[in-house]
């Protein structure tokens, strides 16, 4: 699950010499709104078709324009949730990857990088969702398994984000082999855990945008 193993080939990049016009001709060609720049081997950041549409001067190169994300990179060692932790931090939908000489690799796009995720923690597998909300030093993966065990229950994966409601909380949201919650929920609930929500996984969901809509209800966004 690291970076570079997500490489997007089939999106090329463009030097600081290539006109802006070249630069639009290419995002059609591969249906993108977005490139990456390169300049000697080091990625210098990326171009919109946005920004290029706002200059309106086709003769221009990509050198006279301010590029975005300059930041936006990750290592190619890097685990697959790095790309989008910085995807998001970034608000791209494209981060690049570089070796440990800060040479460019390529790009992972986040629709591939949330394929890889989506298939990483079970989000398809068929089951439920807790959502618990409790303080860090409350937090043991062990305890709350034991308990979901003690129902005939799996965890399948576990996702920690911080509380919007309250900066001192986490929440803890689990994904459970069982779609029957109530005994669970109810079971939790005794051992003192506070549960903020819970929904049923549906059956039958392949789609891309449904693995997308699945991922942003397990991380609750």
């Amino acid at each position: 699950m690291q970076a570079y193993e997500f490489i997007n080939n089939l999106i090329p990049p463009l030097k600081l010499t290539d006109r802006v016009g070249k630069a639009l001709a290419w995002m059609e060609e591969i249906r993108t709104d977005v490139l990456p720049v390169v300049h000697e081997g080091h990625f210098m950041g990326l171009v919109t078709d946005e920004m290029i549409y706002e200059i309106n001067d086709p003769d221009l190169t990509i050198q006279d324009i301010d590029l975005i994300s300059k930041g936006g990179f990750v290592q190619m060692d890097r685990h697959i949730y790095e790309v989008l932790r910085v995807s998001s931090e970034h608000h791209s939908n494209m981060v690049a990857v570089l070796d440990k000489e800060q040479i460019y690799q390529g790009v992972v796009t986040v629709e591939d990088a949330i394929t890889a995720f989506t298939d990483s923690i079970s989000i398809q597998s068929q089951g439920g969702v807790l959502i618990l909300s409790m303080f860090m030093t409350d937090y043991s993966l062990y305890d709350i398994a034991r308990i979901v065990e003690s129902e005939n229950a799996k965890i399948l994966s576990s996702f920690i984000s911080s509380d919007p409601l309250d900066d001192s909380k986490i929440k803890v949201t689990l994904k459970l082999d069982q779609t029957e919650l109530r005994h669970i929920k109810a079971t939790m609930e005794r051992f003192g855990y506070k549960v903020i929500d819970h929904y049923q996984e549906e059956i039958g969901l392949s789609s891309e945008q449904d693995r997308l809509g699945n991922l942003l209800r397990f991380l609750d966004i």
